[in-house]
């Protein structure tokens, strides 16, 4: 069946909506260079020669079952640019690619006589329908086409592993005294922008020198505008106290002007006129103004060298450099913006063993803007096939001219050589990791009996206080360690629980875990066919009488294959004595080194730190709801003098026992319980 959904926008995803062209490419190379994207496993390269001999002379099989759809669509396919989907026979988009002329694409595949390499006749095999995208221009096909691959993740195509937006620095422009703070998501707010930074980390280190360089403010408008008297911030240098009119508003849009410069690039410019005006105010023997243009000129100085190396000749440009090993890709990411190095990322896509440098970092490069503002300059470690077309795609994107090139000589040159360093090395961590976690699996197999080494361990944990704010958890491990994308939390909804009954409660999140595995929505997204959505292996925190519960759970869902196991905690809750109960079987207390049982414990500690942070996100939320009402002995007095004091309820949160106690008509009594409040002791 062919779809030509030129006419009908409707028809663009058959899984799940594609949008519609302002996303970038994944790469695809002409049959001759190897078309489809990576997928497969050595199962399927064991089944190939049954797949050819099936569809050889007699013309039969699962081959030749996919030729005939191919040369289904082939007939009703346009030459005209566009983007073609072939999907399997329980209709999941097995790949997705674009073409100047679809149905010139789509004949390569329907020729039987030309050779093609294992994977493509895999992926021709098992497919069964081909659905088609007429575009305008290829430039619009190949955005579309990237937009399909991030949404759809097809099997045979190569994949970008990418669930973290990237964090910016946000000098805000809403307010007469504007704020510095991190910023995630859309660009709505009025203010500049400056980024992407590569980590958190890196926004927050430079925000904290900013602060100690300009003195900006980074407190809330409704804690700037309760304020009678300077915060703690303006008495340690870090902000210049506009709320309270320690600076007028000359002197801080000053400091606000200086901050955007620095991050636009004119660092020289901004510490030669500190330098100056330190000289200046030591000449008039006005000391302690120049101790004070002294540190921040410190504080620049602390930003620049935390951001190591920093190109002379570079003003903006990403920089993307691929190592293989192993039959494993990393792609190192360095971002340089206003002439400063804001950090770098690497990334491990996913790709079959057969695939070179170039495909790899061509599909790369077309994802990972998808979602991302592209800079003036991309410099690559290889040449790339289609780098003209995908630097036309860029820049129509990002409304200016985008350049993709492989530097040869000279400092861009030496910038893609340090990144090639980096993902050298980055791979090497990686490999390691990935070997110490196999052999963990292997051992933790042959301790426990079980069926196979378990490729997906969920770990189940509960939190609440005296059974408020319900929370379940739900962690995963696999064989590349913790896959945090694939972290659930449940809020428990069940009004028949008996506060504190965490047999109930874990009974009903594993309840709602399993019917949506066994039942999936229809509107359910795609999934890595990488990664199993099975778990091999249940853990629970908890004795024998926890996992007899959950095994009845499982009894009531039909659910047999799954292993179960729960960990009991040692006397006095001591790390290294545990017991460990799995159903028919004695318990099993391993030795307090051995390895294994490190293992479980980080499994377990890391199930409890996400569900202590998912409890006290639910409670911050009550309580901001609630106020300060619900705090015993808190009338409307203190809460005036709290609010008076601290401006927000969000400071209030903040705020030590000895900050609390220094508000008028709070006692230390008082102070203990309200701190007390806000920083709980989940059960």
């Amino acid at each position: 069946m062919v779809h030509d959904s030129s006419d009908n926008p409707d028809d663009r995803a058959r899984k799940s909506p594609a949008a519609a062209s302002d996303a970038p490419p994944e790469r695809l190379a002409g049959p001759d260079v190897d078309p489809a994207a990576a997928g497969g496993d050595d199962e399927d390269d064991a089944l190939l020669p049954d797949i050819l001999e099936e569809s050889g002379a007699v013309g039969e099989g699962p081959l030749a079952t996919g030729h005939e759809a191919i040369e289904r669509a082939v007939r009703l396919a346009p030459t005209s640019p566009g983007v073609y989907r072939m999907l399997n026979a329980n209709a999941d988009v097995l790949y997705v690619g674009k073409a100047k002329n679809v149905k010139k694409r789509l004949s390569s595949y329907a020729r039987q006589s030309a050779p093609l390499p294992a994977r493509i006749l895999r992926m021709i095999a098992a497919t069964v329908t081909v659905e088609i995208v007429s575009t305008t221009t290829e430039t619009e096909a190949l955005l579309l086409e990237a937009n399909l691959i991030k949404q759809l993740r097809p099997r045979f195509n190569v994949q970008l592993r990418d669930d973290k937006s990237f964090p910016y620095i946000l000098i805000t422009g809403d307010h007469w005294a504007p704020q510095i703070l991190k910023h995630r998501g859309a660009q709505t707010r009025p203010g500049r922008y400056f980024g992407p930074f590569a980590s958190a980390g890196a926004v927050n280190r430079t925000i904290t020198a900013l602060q100690r360089a300009f003195l900006i403010r980074s407190c809330t408008d409704s804690f700037f505008e309760s304020r009678t008297r300077p915060c703690l911030l303006h008495q340690i240098r870090r902000c210049a106290g506009p709320c309270t009119r320690e600076i007028d508003f000359g002197g801080y849009s000053t400091l606000v002007r200086e901050a955007s410069d620095f991050l636009s690039g004119k660092s020289h410019a901004v510490k030669q006129e500190l330098a100056g005006e330190m000289e200046k105010a030591s000449n008039e023997l006005e000391f302690e103004r120049a101790a004070l243009y002294r540190d921040r000129l410190a504080a620049l100085s602390a930003i620049q060298s935390q951001q190591g190396i920093n190109p002379r000749t570079v003003e903006e440009a990403d920089v993307f450099a691929i190592h293989q090993e192993g039959g494993f890709s990393c792609v190192e990411v360095f971002f340089f913006r206003t002439g400063q190095n804001w950090g770098n990322r690497a990334y491990f896509p996913r790709a079959e063993k057969s695939f070179t440098p170039e495909e790899v970092l061509g599909s790369f490069l077309a994802q990972f803007y998808d979602d991302k503002p592209p800079p003036r300059n991309i410099l690559l470690s290889h040449d790339i096939e289609e780098s003209e077309l995908l630097a036309n795609a860029l820049s129509i994107k990002a409304g200016h001219k985008v350049e993709v090139t492989a530097p040869k000589r000279g400092e861009k040159k030496e910038l893609v050589t340090h990144a090639l360093t980096n993902a050298r090395e980055a791979l090497g961590r990686k490999l390691a990791d990935t070997a110490t976690q196999s052999r963990l699996l292997e051992a933790m197999a042959a301790t426990l009996s079980l069926p196979h080494v378990p490729k997906r361990i969920e770990v189940y944990d509960n939190s609440h206080i005296q059974g408020t704010n319900a929370v379940g958890a739900m962690i995963v491990a696999g064989p590349d360690g913790f896959v945090k994308n694939q972290y659930r939390k449940f809020n428990i909804k069940s009004e028949g629980i008996t506060p504190g009954d965490d047999f109930a409660m874990m009974r009903e999140v594993l309840a709602r875990r399993f019917k949506r595995l066994i039942n999936p929505p229809e509107d359910a997204a795609a999934k890595d066919d990488d990664f199993p959505q099975w778990p091999d292996l249940v853990i629970i925190d908890g004795g024998r009488g926890q996992l007899n519960a959950v095994r009845e759970i499982f009894a009531n869902l039909g659910l047999t294959q799954v292993s179960l196991m729960s960990v009991a905690k040692g006397p006095d809750r001591d790390a290294g004595r545990e017991t460990l109960f799995m159903p028919e079987r004695e318990a099993i207390k391993l030795e307090p080194r051995d390895p294994v049982l490190y293992f479980i414990q980080r499994l377990r500690d890391e199930a409890h730190r996400f569900v202590i942070g998912s409890h006290r996100k639910l409670r911050k939320k009550d309580i901001r709801e609630a106020g300060l009402q619900e705090i015993p002995g808190i009338g409307p007095s203190r809460k005036r003098a709290l609010l008076h004091h601290f401006g927000t309820l969000k400071e209030i949160e903040r705020a030590s026992i000895a900050d609390l106690g220094k508000v008028p008509g709070v006692s230390a009594e008082s102070a203990r319980r309200i701190f007390e409040y806000f920083h709980p002791q989940p059960g």
